[in-house]
């Protein structure tokens, strides 16, 4: 059964980090391109950061680029959301997704091109 699972998420103050795991069973993450997505209340789900399998190409949302860091452990099958610098509008849902390794990072973060979606975890950033 194929399987990504999220942890990490929790409260944080503003300027605080976290780092999101994202870990994978049942199949392996080198051959997808990897993605987080995140969800507030009442917003859309949109794409925060996405990393290829064959050039290690990434994506960032201009609210993240520099604060977000996206990494893969292909050792580990897991993919990592390293967030510093964390606001009170980085609050949300945060979902792991995977998308076959031909899908680009801009077609995945920008028009949601996945299929695979984690359960997601929660992210709260107030002081």
């Amino acid at each position: 059964q194929l399987q990504l699972v999220e942890s990490g998420g929790g409260l944080v103050q503003p300027g605080g980090s976290l780092r999101l795991p994202c870990a994978a069973s049942g199949f392996t993450l080198d051959y997808y391109t990897i993605g987080w997505f995140r969800q507030a209340p009442g917003k859309e789900r949109e794409g925060v950061s996405c990393i290829s399998s064959s050039d290690g190409s990434t994506y960032y949302a201009d609210s993240v680029k520099g604060r977000f860091t996206i990494s893969r452990d292909n050792a580990k099958n897991t993919v990592y959301l390293q967030m510093n610098s964390l606001k009170p509008e980085d609050t949300a849902v945060y979902y792991c997704a995977a998308a076959t390794w031909t899908t680009t990072v801009q077609a995945m973060c920008l028009f949601t091109t996945v299929d695979y979606w984690g359960q997601g975890t929660q992210v709260t950033v107030s002081s």
